[in-house]
């Protein structure tokens, strides 16, 4: 099994679809696909049922701002009081159940299916949503300490799947964390802001005009605003931000 995953991933571009194919088709007869949440039989090669993949969260009408969830297509009056410095932000799902539990099994328990899941699942929206594509992704780095940690990057591995989906380059390593931060979870948005403020740095990105930051989760924005300010400093004309679930602060949605 663990072969076959890697395999899957070296071939990961469209110039070898032929192969990936044969590597899902073969691992699909092997081991059939079962839904995590709920165990029944999964849908088209993946660990989801038709029934449980109809009761998603998803998001239909947003900001395109900020991407937080509106009645009616717009710009929230946030964004228009206070734009933001990445040029839209896109989300799949809000941040309910059970989408949040397959997000926090990802990044506690180390369950690396959910990511392969989640980022098939935003490739499948994105595609619907008819996006421009980037020049490549970024995956929001993590400092080596909590990847040491962690042993894993969930917003690297939900970007795994849109790079194939989408034959784009995925650079994660084209910009650092600088410092350990501490966690997010429990701080407002001023802390946040003041907790990753100079926290970004970019090593290399010459000749590129437009980047598209890939996430788990936005809350408030203030991860992926110092990120596309270290973008624009770097001379990145447009930052996008495509995220695999919206929340929003109690309060703020």
């Amino acid at each position: 099994m663990g072969v076959m995953l890697m395999a899957g991933r070296l071939l990961s571009t469209g110039k070898f679809h032929w192969v990936n194919l044969w590597v899902k088709n073969t691992h699909e007869w092997l081991l059939p696909s079962s839904c995590i949440l709920c165990g029944r039989a999964g849908q088209l090669g993946r660990d989801l049922c038709a029934g449980c993949a109809s009761e998603l969260p998803y998001i239909k009408v947003a900001c395109c701002g900020c991407a937080i969830p509106l009645p009616q297509a717009g710009v929230c009056g946030q964004c228009q009081q206070k734009p933001l410095s990445f040029d839209s932000a896109w989300a799949a799902f809000d941040y309910q159940p059970p989408i949040d539990h397959l997000i926090q099994s990802l990044k506690f328990n180390s369950k690396l299916y959910s990511a392969r899941l989640l980022g098939e699942l935003m490739a499948e929206r994105l595609a619907a949503a008819g996006l421009a594509m980037p020049e490549l992704l970024l995956p929001v780095p993590l400092h080596p300490s909590r990847l040491r940690q962690r042993g894993f990057n969930q917003a690297l591995e939900l970007a795994w799947p849109l790079a194939r989906e989408f034959d784009l380059p995925l650079k994660p390593d084209l910009c650092r964390r600088l410092r350990p931060t501490t966690a997010q979870t429990g701080l407002d948005a001023k802390a946040r802001r003041r907790n990753l403020k100079g926290v970004f740095e970019v090593v290399a990105m010459s000749g590129v005009s437009h980047v598209a930051i890939v996430d788990d989760v936005m809350t408030t924005g203030s991860t992926a605003e110092m990120l596309a300010k270290a973008l624009k400093r770097a001379g990145v004309a447009r930052v996008d931000v495509w995220v695999c679930a919206r929340a929003a602060l109690r309060g703020r949605a």
